[in-house]
């Protein structure tokens, strides 16, 4: 029998022999952390002194099919790689003698104050991580007066997030190639009292996640226990909360191929939420999501898990922002993981940065507890950045503060 255990052994090694690894690039370097047999775990949330520790703790916490399943990127890793090393190509052109006693990092989106810039992207299967799910995220989120955004793929009901949470969260939406089906999940996010709806455009066709799928082969358990790769079967509705009791025979993908601009109108006549649309990297499509009525953009790539493009997120902000021109918000996601990649990515023009993984980190490794520290640190690390810049409030955080 394939134990626990053993299964970490046959990661490791399946680690030892992975493309990226005979680059000189092992995973845990890739994500900030040492090997194994070099750390020491902090044994509680508060010992940590950055947001990477939790992630040592998560990978010892998980079974290694699912610690894979948030760890790798697309193919070689390499767009996962570049998302954390393009923040080395700017630095900051910092300024002295500025009253900094009092900082300011509250941003203003869609007509709500939030405390801080740094939103909680979504990521579905959170069961995966925690047996609490979304729940426990949501109540951290909450918590510490950040932004969640929840995902169509969610363990979790969204009427069950947002009971927790002092303010409805927004929306994630994959379409699937039903429009009854589409519809159905809009105005139930709607009606639970979500004020934002986050289209996700960057996921077409899968992803060839090569060492997710090498783990995949010792795993004693099979993935589509807790992980779904399509929508074959009715199945689906008991496992997504957010398809229950809706007629599934027609759907076959998430993200429909023939899927083009006209469903952004499409799917603003269906709601009063506002759309953003998540997955924007070029000025070219910015452009179009303006003419086409989106009222955000979300710059991403998906956090290196779906395409193979070796571009950073953060390279593709500065073209998206020129774009745009100020008509509506550009948030950022992808290897976000200190203080001065998110006053880098404000500098840029971003309205809010988005997290995934850290926060995933966080929940496998210690719960509530550990989410709630891991946001206390972010917000710690931009406030001291805030004011070593010479920065008093994020308003002031212009491109004048980035040297490339």
């Amino acid at each position: 029998m394939v134990t626990h255990e053993h299964g970490r052994r046959r990661f490791l090694q399946m680690l030892a022999s992975s493309p990226a690894l005979a680059g000189g690039i092992g995973l845990g370097s890739l994500l900030g952390a040492s090997s194994p047999a070099e750390e020491e775990l902090i044994t509680a949330a508060d010992q940590a002194v950055n947001v990477l520790e939790f992630e040592a703790v998560a990978r010892k916490n998980l079974p290694p099919w699912h610690y894979a399943y948030i760890a790798t990127g697309v193919t070689d890793d390499s767009t996962l790689k570049a998302n954390r090393d393009a923040f080395g190509r700017y630095q900051l052109h910092t300024r002295r003698l500025v009253d900094v006693s009092k900082v300011d990092t509250s941003v203003k989106l869609f007509g709500e104050v939030w405390e801080t810039p740094i939103m909680l992207a979504p990521v579905g299967s959170q069961r995966a991580f925690h047996p609490e799910a979304e729940l426990v995220t949501a109540r951290a989120a909450s918590a510490q007066k950040h932004n969640f955004i929840v995902s169509t793929h969610s363990s979790t009901s969204i009427e069950g997030v947002n009971k927790v949470m002092e303010r409805p969260a927004w929306f994630q939406l994959y379409p699937t190639d039903d429009w009854n089906v589409t519809r159905a999940v809009v105005k139930r996010a709607e009606n639970a009292g979500c004020p934002v709806m986050v289209l996700t455009v960057d996921s077409q066709n899968g992803a060839l996640r090569d060492t997710l799928f090498k783990v995949r082969r010792s795993a004693p358990v099979k993935c589509t226990d807790c992980h779904i790769g399509g929508f074959t079967y009715n199945a689906v509705a008991s496992r997504r909360p957010m398809f229950a009791g809706l007629d599934l025979s027609k759907v076959t993908t998430q993200l429909p191929l023939n899927m083009t601009w006209d469903v952004l109108p499409r799917l603003k006549e269906l709601t009063s939420m506002k759309l953003l649309i998540k997955g924007i990297v070029t000025k070219e499509d910015a452009a179009l999501a303006l003419q086409h009525g989106v009222d955000g953009i979300i710059v991403s790539n998906h956090g290196g898990r779906s395409e193979d493009s070796k571009r950073a997120s953060i390279d593709c902000l500065p073209d998206v922002i020129a774009a745009v021109n100020g008509k509506v918000p550009v948030l950022v996601d992808g290897g976000f993981r200190r203080g001065t990649d998110f006053f880098k990515a404000l500098a840029m023009g971003a309205s809010a940065v988005c997290i995934g993984r850290p926060y995933l980190w966080a929940l496998a490794a210690f719960g509530q507890t550990g989410v709630e520290t891991m946001l206390t640190l972010l917000r710690k690390e931009l406030q001291i950045d805030m004011r070593q810049a010479g920065a008093a409030s994020v308003k002031q955080i212009t491109g004048e503060f980035l040297v490339r």
